[in-house]
């Protein structure tokens, strides 16, 4: 049951026009960042030559893209978050489907997956664009491997927030702000001061998604998005099972 919700769900962003806009807008704007950085490693290749031991094509060309796209897909996560459920409470289908005989567990995790799912095309989208550089430069396979590791947690991150604020409210829009607003609280409060500025890094979403991107594997990162993406999934299915007991 949850893989057909999440077909469901992954049919219905095929459908949508603004689905396919923000999937081309976006592989517009990180494929201009990809040669912006291309162009900016040609031109600094005379100062590279003299170090001795210069940072390579993966440190100057597929990090800052991979950073850069994680700040443009901040952006328009919400815009694919906000009708998760908020669409179908405005529609009056949300009555269906919490009388259907299947668990809260499975409609939320069914409709995560399927956001995931459409979030793994941008994720496929932007690595084919640094493995095209295999044609005339050596990369480093376990940075770019950390890299797209990275970039997959952060966006399933993303989904799982915009899919809870997507079930508080009925207007799209709200959840769609709410949801951007959540997320760049949690990406900007990053400092690396100590007392209650140190203890608030721990909550940003960059302070673990920005060593992974440098090919820092840990495990405790790894954790937080596991937390992040579950605390977000369960507060959804409480969220959902209140609704079905107020039917």
């Amino acid at each position: 049951m949850i893989l057909t919700i999440a077909m469901r769900e992954l049919r219905s962003l095929f459908l949508s026009p603004l689905a396919w806009s923000v999937l081309a807008v976006t592989q517009l704007i990180i494929a201009w960042s990809f040669f912006s950085q291309i162009d900016f490693f040609f031109s600094i290749q005379q100062q590279l030559v003299s170090l001795p031991s210069p940072p390579g094509v993966t440190d100057l060309v597929v990090m800052p893209t991979f950073e850069i796209a994680s700040i443009i897909l901040l952006m328009v996560t919400p815009l694919l978050t906000m009708r998760l459920i908020s669409e179908e409470r405005r529609n009056g289908s949300i009555a269906l489907l919490l009388s259907s005989p299947v668990s809260m567990t499975q409609i939320v995790l069914g409709k995560f997956f399927g956001i995931v799912v459409f979030m793994l095309i941008f994720v496929a989208m932007i690595s084919l664009m640094p493995l095209s550089l295999f044609m005339g430069a050596e990369l480093d396979l376990g940075k770019l491997a950390a890299g797209v590791f990275a970039l997959v947690l952060l966006l399933s991150a993303f989904a799982a927030a915009g899919l809870f604020l997507s079930s508080l409210t009925d207007n799209p829009v709200v959840a769609a702000i709410s949801t951007f607003g959540l997320l760049l609280l949690l990406w900007i409060i990053s400092s690396n001061t100590g007392g209650t500025a140190g203890v608030l890094s721990q909550l940003s979403l960059l302070s673990h998604f920005a060593p992974m991107l440098r090919g820092l594997i840990n495990t405790a990162d790894i954790a937080y998005f596991i937390l992040f993406i579950a605390t977000f999934l369960v507060l959804t299915i409480r969220q959902m099972d209140s609704q079905r007991l107020q039917q």
